[in-house]
C-alpha cells in the first residue's frame, strides 16, 4: 500500500544536497517518488509500506550524511529558535578584520597595512585547519554520495590557495628573500563571506520566508481553565478536550470550541482572510487563534492542537510549502551537473591562463575565482523561496493550496468556471412562490410538510430553505425512510403516511409547470414534488447575489480571465444571474457529467481552466479542471478533489488565489533569471581575471541572499 511520509532534513548546504538525497531515494524500488525542498528543508516521500517503513527511509537519508526527523499530522510545527551568530562565525569574522584592513590599504597603495606574512599564515591556518572543517565534512560527504555540492567548490578553491601560499612562504626560492607572494587573505575571506552568507540565508529561510512562525504565535501559551470549580492559569499543553476556558478582551482563543456563556466579537482573519470581526455568543463556535476584540467568553474545548482548524491549516501549509513546483525541475537539472561543470571550467581556466600568461600564480587565482563565484544555491532557492512566500501570502488571504504544483498551474488560468448556488449567490435561497397542482388532493401546508420530510435528508441550500420554511410555519414534518440522492436530479424517500416522494428538478418529479404571470418563476430555482410519481406542486426559490460577486467578476475580467457559469438550475435563472454580472457564457440545466464535459471542451480549446464549487455534484468538474477550488465547509468530496480550498465562500477569494499565483510564478521566473544570469556573467568574468577570489566569494554569498530578498518582495505585492 502506498504511504506518504514527510521528513525535516538537517545538514543541507545547497540544492545539490537536496538533489543527492532525491537521487538516492528514487533509486530504491520501494520508493514511488521522492522530492526534497532545499528552501523548506523538507523531504516528501511516497513509498510501499509493505516493503519498508518510515524509520528505514530515515536511516537511508542519514547514511547519505543528513539528519532526518519525521513530521506527522498529529503534532503542530514547532517554533523556530532564534538564529544568532554562533561563536564559530564570530571568531571567523574577527579573524577577517585584519585582512579586510590590509585589503583596504592595498587599494590605496598602503601595503604596510597588511599584517606580516607569518601572522597571515597563523590566522589562515586557524581558519583552514579548524574553522573550515564543516565545509570539508560536507564536501567529503557530498563526494561520497556521488553528487558534488557548493562546499566542494569552496573547499577546492580555498585549500588550493592556502597550500599555494604556504609553499610560497616557506619553500619557494623567493621565500628566503622575503619576496614571496602569498594570498592567505583569499582563503580566509572567502570562508568568512560564504559562512556569513550561509547564516543570512538560513535565517531568512527559517524566519522570513516561512509563515508558520507567525501562525504559531496565534496560540496562547497560558490559558484560564476551570478546574475543580476554580479558574487556574495553565500551560496550553495541559488543556484537555472538554475543559472550560475563558478568553477575555485582547486574548486569543486556545482551542476550537463551543461557547457556554458570555458574548463578544472575535477576529478570525488568520483563517478566513476576512478582517471583519465575527459576533460570538452562547452556543456559537470559536476557533483557535482568534483574537477577542471585544467582550469575554467561556467556551468548552472540542478540538486541540493539530486537530483544530488552525492546526490543520499549519500542517497543510507546512506540507504545501515543502512540495516542489514543476518549474523547479529546470533548476534541479542545472544543479545536478553544475558543480562538475564548474570544476571543469576552473581547470580549463587554469590551463589556458597559464599558457597565455605564462604565470601559474595568475592562472591559479583565476581558477579559484571561478570556483568561488559559482553559486548553485541561488539556483536551488529560486523556486522554493518564492513558493514559500507565495503560500504564506495565500494563507493570509484565506486560501489553502494543496501543493506547489497547484499554485503554479493556477498562475496559468485564463478561464474560470463557477457554480451558481453558494458560489455566486449567498447560497441561502428563500421560498419566493409556491404552486400546488389543482385537484392533487394536497394543499400548500401539505406540500411544505411532504417536501421538508424528504429534503431534510439533503445538504443542498435549496433543500435547507424548504425545511426552514416548513419549520417557520410550525408544521409537523413526517418521518422519511430510505432516502436516496439521484445526483444532478433530486432526492427520493418513503414518507410515512404519504408514499414514495420525489423532490428535485421538474422533469424528475414529472411536473410540467404552467405559464405564470409572476416573473419570479422565470428566474428562480425550481424544486418540484411528486407522490407516487404524480406531481403535486413546486417551489420557486430565489437566491441573492453575494455582495462582492460583481467586484470579483470584474477583477477576473480585468486580468483577461474568461468567466463561465455552469449550474444545474434552469437556463432562465442562470442567464438572469449572468446578465446581472456581465458574464457572457452561462449554461443551465447541467448535470455533473455535463459540467465535466464542458470543462474538457474548454481545455481542448486551449484554455487553462479553474473550477469553483462546493457540492457533491461539482466533484467531477473539479477533477476535470486544470486547477480546482472548493469552498471550506462544503461537501467533503469537493474539498478532497480540489487543488485548493477557499476559507470564505467568495469569488473574490478565488481572484486573490489566481493573482497571488501569478505574482508567485513571476517571482520564480525573476529568481531563475537572476540565478542563471549571475552564473553566466560571473563565471566568465572570473575566468578572464576581472574578479579576484575575494570579490567572487562575496558575490557568491550575496547571490543567494539576493534571491531570497526578491522572494520576500512577494509579501508586499499588490494583487488588486
Amino acid at each position: 500500500m502506498q504511504q506518504k511520509v514527510r521528513f525535516q532534513i538537517e545538514g543541507m548546504t545547497c540544492q545539490a544536497c537536496a538533489s543527492r538525497i532525491e537521487k538516492v531515494l528514487n533509486k530504491k524500488d520501494f520508493v514511488e517518488s521522492a522530492g526534497v525542498n532545499f528552501a523548506s528543508e523538507e523531504a516528501q516521500i511516497t513509498f510501499d509500506d509493505s516493503k519498508t517503513s518510515a524509520a528505514d527511509i530515515a536511516k537511508i537519508i542519514e547514511k547519505t550524511g543528513y539528519g532526518a526527523k519525521e513530521k506527522t499530522e498529529d503534532t503542530l510545527p514547532q517554533p523556530e529558535a532564534e538564529h544568532h551568530i554562533g561563536w564559530r562565525l564570530w571568531l571567523l569574522l574577527a579573524i577577517n578584520i585584519p585582512f579586510l584592513i590590509g585589503m583596504a590599504g592595498m587599494m590605496i597603495g598602503r601595503h604596510d597595512w597588511m599584517i606580516p606574512p607569518v601572522w597571515q599564515f597563523v590566522l589562515a591556518s586557524i581558519v583552514q585547519l579548524w574553522l573550515a572543517i564543516p565545509f570539508y565534512k560536507s564536501a567529503w560527504a557530498s563526494i561520497k554520495g556521488g553528487l558534488a555540492n557548493m562546499d566542494v567548490l569552496v573547499t577546492i578553491g580555498t585549500v588550493s590557495i592556502y597550500l599555494y601560499s604556504v609553499y610560497m612562504l616557506f619553500f619557494s626560492p623567493h621565500a628566503a628573500h622575503g619576496m614571496a607572494h602569498v594570498y592567505f587573505e583569499v582563503g580566509v575571506m572567502v570562508i568568512g563571506f560564504v559562512s556569513l552568507g550561509k547564516f543570512l540565508e538560513h535565517r531568512t529561510k527559517k524566519s522570513s520566508l516561512n509563515s508558520l512562525g507567525l501562525l504559531l504565535k496565534l496560540t496562547p501559551t497560558q490559558v484560564n481553565v476551570q478546574r475543580d470549580g476554580k479558574w487556574k492559569q495553565l500551560p496550553i499543553d495541559q488543556v484537555q478536550i472538554g475543559d472550560l476556558i475563558r478568553a477575555n478582551h485582547g486574548e486569543r482563543i486556545a482551542a476550537d470550541g463551543i461557547i457556554e456563556s458570555g458574548s463578544g466579537w472575535a477576529d478570525e482573519s488568520h483563517l478566513t482572510g476576512e478582517s471583519n470581526p465575527e459576533e460570538k455568543k452562547a452556543g456559537g463556535k470559536v476557533l483557535a487563534g482568534a483574537l477577542m476584540t471585544e467582550g469575554s467568553v467561556v467556551y468548552r474545548a472540542t478540538q486541540l492542537g493539530s486537530q483544530t482548524l488552525l492546526g490543520d491549516m499549519m500542517n497543510a501549509l507546512s506540507e504545501a510549502q515543502g512540495s516542489k513546483a514543476p518549474i523547479a525541475r529546470v533548476a534541479d537539472k542545472a544543479a545536478a551537473v553544475f558543480v562538475p561543470t564548474v570544476v571543469g571550467i576552473a581547470l580549463l581556466t587554469f590551463i589556458v591562463t597559464w599558457l597565455i600568461k605564462g604565470d601559474w600564480t595568475v592562472a591559479l587565482m583565476h581558477a579559484v575565482a571561478v570556483l568561488v563565484i559559482a553559486c548553485p544555491c541561488a539556483l536551488g532557492l529560486a523556486t522554493p523561496a518564492a513558493i514559500m512566500v507565495g503560500m504564506g501570502k495565500a494563507v493570509k488571504h484565506g486560501i489553502w493550496f494543496k501543493d506547489a504544483a497547484a499554485m503554479e498551474e493556477a498562475a496559468h488560468v485564463d478561464a474560470v468556471v463557477l457554480d451558481k448556488t453558494g458560489t455566486l449567490t449567498e447560497g441561502r435561497p428563500q421560498v419566493a412562490a409556491v404552486y400546488c397542482v389543482p385537484d392533487s388532493g394536497f394543499d400548500e401546508d401539505d406540500l411544505y410538510r411532504i417536501a421538508a420530510a424528504v429534503e431534510q435528508n439533503a445538504a443542498h441550500p435549496l433543500a435547507r430553505a424548504i425545511v426552514s420554511a416548513a419549520q417557520a410555519r410550525g408544521l409537523d414534518i413526517p418521518t422519511a425512510q430510505d432516502a436516496q440522492t439521484v445526483v444532478g436530479a433530486g432526492i427520493t424517500a418513503e414518507v410515512e403516511g404519504v408514499g414514495l416522494v420525489k423532490a428535485g428538478k421538474a422533469e424528475f418529479a414529472e411536473l410540467t409547470l404552467p405559464k405564470f404571470s409572476d416573473g419570479v418563476w422565470d428566474i428562480a430555482s425550481i424544486v418540484a414534488v411528486s407522490v407516487d410519481n404524480k406531481p403535486i406542486g413546486a417551489f420557486a426559490l430565489a437566491d441573492a447575489l453575494k455582495a462582492d460577486t460583481a467586484e470579483a467578476v470584474g477583477r477576473l475580467k480585468k486580468h483577461n480571465i474568461d468567466v463561465y457559469i455552469m449550474s444545474g438550475d434552469n437556463q432562465g435563472t442562470v442567464e438572469y444571474v449572468a446578465k446581472q454580472l456581465g458574464i457572457a457564457h452561462a449554461f443551465g440545466n447541467m448535470s455533473p457529467r455535463d459540467k465535466a464535459a464542458e470543462v474538457q471542451k474548454l481545455k481542448a480549446a486551449g484554455k487553462t481552466v479553474a473550477m469553483v464549487g462546493d457540492g457533491i455534484n461539482d466533484a467531477p468538474a473539479l477533477a476535470a479542471a486544470n486547477v480546482s477550488f472548493a469552498m471550506k465547509g462544503g461537501a467533503d468530496v469537493a474539498e478532497h478533489t480540489a487543488s485548493a480550498t477557499l476559507m470564505q465562500h467568495s469569488v473574490n477569494q478565488l481572484a486573490d488565489a489566481l493573482l497571488v499565483s501569478q505574482a508567485t510564478l513571476k517571482n520564480i521566473k525573476q529568481n531563475l533569471f537572476f540565478a542563471f544570469f549571475y552564473n553566466i556573467l560571473g563565471i566568465p568574468l572570473a575566468a578572464l581575471g576581472f574578479l579576484n577570489p575575494v570579490i567572487a566569494g562575496a558575490a557568491m554569498a550575496a547571490s543567494s541572499v539576493s534571491v531570497l530578498g526578491n522572494a520576500l518582495r512577494l509579501k508586499r505585492v499588490n494583487i488588486e
